[in-house]
């Protein structure tokens, strides 16, 4: 069983008496790329415990890396010199599946060799707020759309689509496939996970507040947008609204949905269309649990700095001078000739 693909820290018993707050979970994204011209598909795995990347493989440089804000990875590693390599090895088997998952699905689909494909794995577990396992999830995308999952409830696997069938029928017929999946992810993914929130929870129990600007964009059919921007939040729950005299306006709000910064931190933003003249009349709120209160802030018309304003007049002055002198020396030499 290829269970050990998502287990990334060495194997032991917690015993954590603490109550974290909210849902925890760790899931692993893996992807397969098919190239024309290339035999093997490009593999790539991306690990995350919550919103925080812990650990990525890729293929094309044959190795497995921790992320960058997953210090007590390498701390784990230090126990375990073989790990890494260990852990390739595994992978470099798992793109080997996906290789052969490939070609077997393009089949189903009656595609020609040497085009384009993607499938994609998504697994993991989440656990409550004392830790118990609460959810499991097992599923497939190709080329974009969902494929096939294992029901864990009933341990069947359900078809998206009907060339999944075909999937569907084959695993179906080894009941110790789904038997096996149901096994790692109520059991085995959720130690890795209590693990990992022990080892990490400097990191994973922070809280970073979000920073908050209003900016004003006018369009150019003359329309104006007030728009709210929090970043720098850790972990990713934040609420951001815009309040029309104090009453919510979720109605005429434009969202983005939580996107990760790239340092370890989050940034969100949401806008509003109003009227030119009546920004006034708009809040943002900002809710985080970062933050002993919610922030509010409105957009604030930037008033030219007096340095520009004096630099503006000089400019002119200049201008006019040399202009004039322009002139001068014009007529000196019509004069003169």
């Amino acid at each position: 069983m290829e269970s050990s693909l998502c287990a990334l820290l060495l194997l032991g018993t917690l015993a954590l008496q603490e109550t974290w707050a909210g849902p925890r979970s760790m899931r692993h994204f893996n992807t397969a790329i098919t190239r024309p011209g290339v035999r093997q598909p490009r593999f790539l795995t991306v690990t995350y415990v919550d919103d925080l990347q812990i650990a990525s493989f890729d293929t094309d440089r044959q190795c497995l890396r921790s992320g960058p804000q997953a210090a007590w990875m390498e701390r784990m590693v230090q126990e375990d010199p073989w790990f890494w390599e260990r852990e390739t090895e595994i992978l470099r088997g798992a793109a080997q599946m996906f290789r052969v998952a490939l070609q077997n699905i393009s089949v189903y689909f009656h595609q020609s060799a040497g085009g384009v494909h993607t499938l994609q794995r998504m697994l993991g577990c989440e656990v409550s707020p004392e830790l118990t396992f609460q959810h499991g999830f097992y599923q497939f995308a190709y080329d974009g759309r969902d494929y096939i999952s294992l029901d864990l409830e009933t341990l069947t696997w359900r078809a998206a689509v009907p060339q999944a069938v075909n999937t569907k029928r084959i695993w179906e017929a080894d009941r110790s496939i789904a038997e096996g999946w149901k096994n790692y992810l109520e059991e085995e993914c959720v130690t890795w996970l209590k693990k990992h929130l022990e080892m990490g929870k400097d990191t994973l129990m922070r809280t970073d507040p979000p920073s908050a600007t209003v900016t004003r964009h006018t369009a150019p059919s003359g329309e104006v947008t007030l728009r709210c921007r929090a970043q720098d939040f850790y972990p990713k729950e934040i609420s951001v609204t815009w309040l029309r005299d104090g009453e919510e306006q979720p109605q005429d709000t434009e969202f983005i949905e939580t996107r990760p910064a790239g340092d370890g931190t989050f940034q969100k933003w949401a806008a509003v269309d109003v009227t030119s003249g009546q920004e006034d009349k708009y809040t943002c709120r900002v809710q985080h649990e970062g933050l002993s209160e919610p922030l509010t802030l409105q957009w604030e018309p930037q008033s030219s700095p007096t340095w520009l304003i004096v630099g503006g007049i000089a400019a002119a002055l200049l201008l006019l001078l040399a202009v004039i002198a322009g002139v001068v020396m014009w007529n000196r030499n019509r004069n003169s000739a």
